[in-house]
């Protein structure tokens, strides 16, 4: 198949593909383009952005011309559809095959045209799929709430018109240097699984500094494998070793305690494979997100149970975070808005969800349950909870609003800050600090919840406050619920990422906590997106 494919390049990058046959057919040569023309309009015609591109062009050829564009658009596209397995598409998706045995067998006007409109289908499918992802987001899980930056299909044909070839289909591919860096990792576990993995999995529960034996050997040799320690002889789970299972586990957002407990060995125990994996559906998700994100955005990665103000490219601000626990309605969604303002002192106006769902069976038990909210009703009066039959209410018809003031007990704490969005998503303070020391941080009802929101809002105003600490507290000690509007808007990116990168250092890798990787992979398997294989 190899040496078959090596021919079809050799006819594309000869010469001249349809200055050959035409050159070899008995047709008058008008009578050759009427036919030529006749079969791209007919193969063109079930496909409006085609047949409108080749109908404003007078169907004249793209792909097949005997022309130095012509060849040098050819050779551009069958190198591309080659290197499609770099970045983790499928290339069979593209009809690679049929579409070298339609060159191989093409004999007549007719044929090229057919040919040529083939050359445009992969074409189209190979640009999109490279810069904006195969999959339309939402379609693999409901929680993706991400629209993928699609391009008019015309644009793509138009701009290589009049492009220099090689360098169109180079432009196509994301230059982000989190993609870059995710095709790095990928190549580099591809060599890791060729050359047969990690070798053995660790056999052992708990492992600990002091420990020693065959389990701690395997440890070893695993973390020698991965990179973390310097070859060593020894059989002791010694400080050289406790110190590589904590850079491990920083990199794998595991608590840092240097000892080998059950979450930590499963993580060493992964196979290249599934890092893998990780990598090429982060690299899918890093073609959604194929777009200007702003000079200074917010970044919220669910996986990794942090916050980040970017700007310049540069983390300038990072905070743990809580995010939406692990059920179908409370998972937090992927989607991308604009923050417009922040508000300190909040009130929390409860999500009729939560209302009906979780406080209207403890008032049907307790009508003065949960005091410190208030009812409101359709008047904007509190009500006086014990004149209410509550038990005459279903989660349809209960008539109130539940809201609870500004104040340290605040669910919302003492700030939040807000993008606008359909998910009533935002970013806010919360009384329950403990949360933030756990590893796995998904507690909320889908909001995020931040460490340190104060030092995150003195970072959003200290561009438009000359003491932004100052102007935060001195609105804070008031206790009244202030809206303070940012001069300049900024983007919010909540992401979800279980293999990133940073400028420097190892790649990090996170748990799937909601399961949707896993789905993406699967639609990309099925898409014909496979592993390598181990040499023989």
């Amino acid at each position: 198949m190899m040496l078959y494919f090596n021919l079809i390049k050799r006819i594309l990058a000869v010469g001249g593909l349809c200055g050959l046959l035409l050159g070899a057919m008995a047709l008058p040569a008008g009578a050759q383009v009427t036919a030529f023309k006749q079969a791209v309009a007919e193969a063109a015609a079930r496909d409006r952005d085609l047949a409108a591109f080749y109908r404003e062009t007078g169907y004249q050829p793209l792909w097949t011309g005997q022309d130095t564009e012509g060849l040098a658009r050819r050779r551009a596209l069958v190198e591309a559809l080659d290197s499609a397995g770099m970045h983790g598409l499928p290339t069979a998706r593209y009809g690679q095959e049929a579409l070298m045995a339609q060159i191989a067998a093409a004999a007549t006007p007719r044929d090229l045209g057919l040919l040529e409109v083939a050359m445009s289908r992969a074409y189209l499918a190979y640009a999109r799929d490279i810069q904006t992802g195969m999959f339309e987001p939402s379609s693999l899980d409901e929680g993706i709430a991400r629209e993928a930056p699609r391009r008019d299909p015309g644009l793509y044909l138009g701009e290589l018109r009049e492009a220099e070839p090689q360098g169109y289909f180079a432009a196509l591919v994301p230059r982000t240097p989190e993609y870059l860096r995710l095709m790095k990792e990928k190549l580099r576990l591809e060599q890791v699984i060729a050359r047969g993995g990690w070798g053995r999995t660790v056999a052992a529960g708990k492992l600990e500094p002091g420990d020693s034996g065959s389990a701690v050997v395997s440890l070893r040799n695993r973390l020698i494998a991965l990179g973390y320690m310097q070859r060593s002889a020894s059989r002791e789970f010694d400080a050289a070793m406790q110190e590589a299972v904590q850079a491990f586990q920083i990199d794998h957002g595991l608590e840092s305690d240097g000892v080998a407990g059950a979450g930590t060995i499963a993580e060493i125990n992964r196979p290249p494979e599934e890092r893998l994996k990780a990598v090429m559906v982060a690299m899918e998700r890093e073609r959604w997100l194929n777009k200007d994100r702003g000079a200074r955005h917010v970044l919220v990665n669910l996986t990794d149970f942090h916050a980040r103000i970017v700007d310049d490219g540069k983390v300038t601000f990072m905070t743990r975070s809580v995010v939406g626990k692990n059920q179908s309605d409370r998972r937090s969604p992927e989607f991308s808005d604009v923050m417009e303002h922040m508000i300190i002192n909040p009130t929390w106006n409860v999500p009729r969800s939560i209302a009906t769902k979780e406080y209207l069976p403890m008032l049907k038990r307790n009508p003065h349950a949960v005091s410190y909210l208030n009812l409101i009703d359709g008047r904007g009066r509190v009500i006086n909870r014990g004149s209410v039959d509550f038990s005459q209410y279903s989660a349809q018809t209960f008539p109130f609003d539940i809201k609870q003031p500004p104040g340290n007990s605040n669910a919302l704490g003492l700030v939040k800050f807000m993008f606008p969005n359909r998910h009533n998503i935002y970013l806010h303070d919360t009384p329950a600090k403990s949360l933030f020391a756990r590893e796995t941080r998904a507690f909320s009802h889908g909001c995020i919840r931040l460490q340190q929101p104060f030092e995150f809002a003195y970072t959003l105003l200290s561009v438009q406050q000359d003491d932004p600490k100052g102007y935060f507290h001195r609105i804070l000690n008031t206790g009244r619920e202030t809206q303070v509007d940012l001069k300049t808007q900024i983007p919010v990116h909540i992401i979800y990422r279980t293999a990133f990168t940073n400028a420097k250092g190892p790649v990090q890798y996170r748990r799937d906590v909601y399961g949707r990787d896993a789905k993406i992979w699967n639609a990309m398997a099925n898409e014909g997106v496979a592993l390598p294989s181990v040499r023989g």
